[in-house]
């Protein structure tokens, strides 16, 4: 247990996260010979392709979508105030739509670069792509 009571989710041994950083730095480069905007690190790099290793055993690599900050602002503004979830605004349907096509069309390109790839779960890492492996 942790010193607050509760256990910590294990985190990847230095090996295991070397060789994740590897495989996030070919992956935002297959993204980036594809036309993709793709960077390495948080959401707060602006729209496009995020690459990102998740530190802890069972993570890896992520790939999530980001947009331009006005449409994810939209979206979030309006979700804060309270929405009725059978009827969602236009702009949080939008912003979905364009999270769920890009995360697609991530999956696709990786797939096609030789990188094995599945949609991450969604309950932890959203609408992220989880880039599992490489073909050499």
């Amino acid at each position: 247990m942790g010193e607050h009571g509760f256990d910590l989710p294990p985190k990847a041994t230095r090996e295991v996260m070397d060789r994740r950083e590897e495989l996030a730095d070919k992956a935002r480069e297959a993204l980036v010979q594809a036309g993709l905007p793709a960077c390495r690190g948080t959401s707060q790099g602006g729209p496009g392709a995020h690459v990102q290793v998740d530190p802890l055993a069972d993570g890896g690599v992520l790939v999530e979508w980001g947009t331009q900050e006005e449409l994810a602002t939209a979206a979030a503004n309006l979700l804060e105030s309270g929405v009725d979830p059978w009827n969602l605004p236009h702009a949080i349907r939008h912003y979905e739509t364009v999270q769920t096509c890009m995360r697609d069309a991530v999956l696709q390109i990786l797939t096609s670069a030789g990188f094995h790839v599945a949609r991450a779960d969604a309950h932890t890492y959203g609408s992220a792509v989880h880039v599992k492996g490489c073909n050499p």
